[in-house]
């Protein structure tokens, strides 16, 4: 943004979200002072642009939770909507590079660009841009990405960097031994995970509801919660892990072998995460 004039010697302007002013004097350089000078602190154009630049923040903070919320359930997004919000700055920081698919599911794109007219330019695996112009397009949940592989190297090779965690999100395929009668894991039961757990849950974005710790993820026409079970010692700030589960959002308790492959991920990144176990961002579920 541009530059306000501030005082008799000093303009001030949003530099990186922060408050930044610079002097006019005649011998001013034009470069931004290393710190606000203590008389505009309290002065109110001052404080609009620090009030703004906290708006922003949380504008941008709310784009990557909705795109988020995008790849984890793989929702087709309308285009129009996607040209929409293109010319923001902080939508298009958090869809950038991520891997679309437009009509066929077999040619994912790197999203590049999206015009006012909805058209989407990406980047194949081929290393040529395209225009697709589908009525809507899908961020999936890497899970279900058949050339995830393929994808995280030539990610690697453009040097891509996607705010949004897709391609590299840690990813858990249900194993084949999971009997037919069972509705919990036991893998992360009796783990003591020091600090305040309930708070960093919240803080990694999942939700706390007493002594649950839940996620959610809309697969097959259902939301699936995913639910996480702990003991906390508010006394010494430990925490004892307990069973995972999954059930339908006023539903039933899902048995393992009826969970969906993105509600299964999801879930074990949620318990995973939590208990300090490694993140598998090299696996295909």
């Amino acid at each position: 943004m541009g530059w306000l004039p501030v005082g008799d010697h000093y303009e001030v302007s949003l530099v990186d979200g922060k408050v930044a002013a610079r002097s006019t004097g005649p011998r001013a350089g034009g470069r931004p002072l290393k710190s606000l000078p203590k008389v505009l602190r309290d002065d109110p154009e001052v404080e609009r642009l620090r009030q703004l630049g906290q708006w922003l923040d949380r504008h941008a903070a709310d784009c990557l939770a909705r795109v988020d919320a995008w790849v984890v359930s793989s929702l087709p997004v309308p285009s129009g909507l996607l040209a929409r919000v293109w010319p923001d700055p902080a939508w298009q920081d958090a869809l950038r590079d991520l891997v679309v698919l437009g009509d066929d599911p077999a040619e994912p794109g790197f999203l590049r660009d999206v015009s006012d007219a909805g058209d989407l330019r990406v980047v194949n695996l081929d290393g040529e841009t395209v225009r697709l112009s589908p009525a809507s397009a899908t961020l999936p949940h890497p899970v279900r990405l058949p050339e995830l592989a393929d994808l995280r190297e030539f990610a690697d090779e453009l040097d891509i960097t996607q705010r949004v965690e897709q391609l590299h999100r840690g990813t858990w395929g249900r194993p084949a031994n999971v009997r037919d009668r069972d509705t919990t894991i036991t893998d992360f039961h009796g783990t003591t995970v020091p600090n305040r757990l309930a708070a960093r849950a919240a803080t990694l974005g999942f939700r706390v509801s007493g002594s649950q710790i839940r996620c959610r993820v809309w697969e097959a026409g259902h939301t699936v919660e995913a639910t996480l079970r702990f003991d906390e010692d508010y006394w010494d700030s430990e925490a004892t892990l307990g069973s995972l589960s999954w059930a339908v959002v006023d539903g039933p308790t899902l048995r393992l072998t009826e969970v969906g492959p993105v509600a299964w991920s999801e879930g074990m990144r949620m318990a995973a995460a939590l208990s300090g176990a490694p993140t598998r961002t090299g696996e295909k579920a």
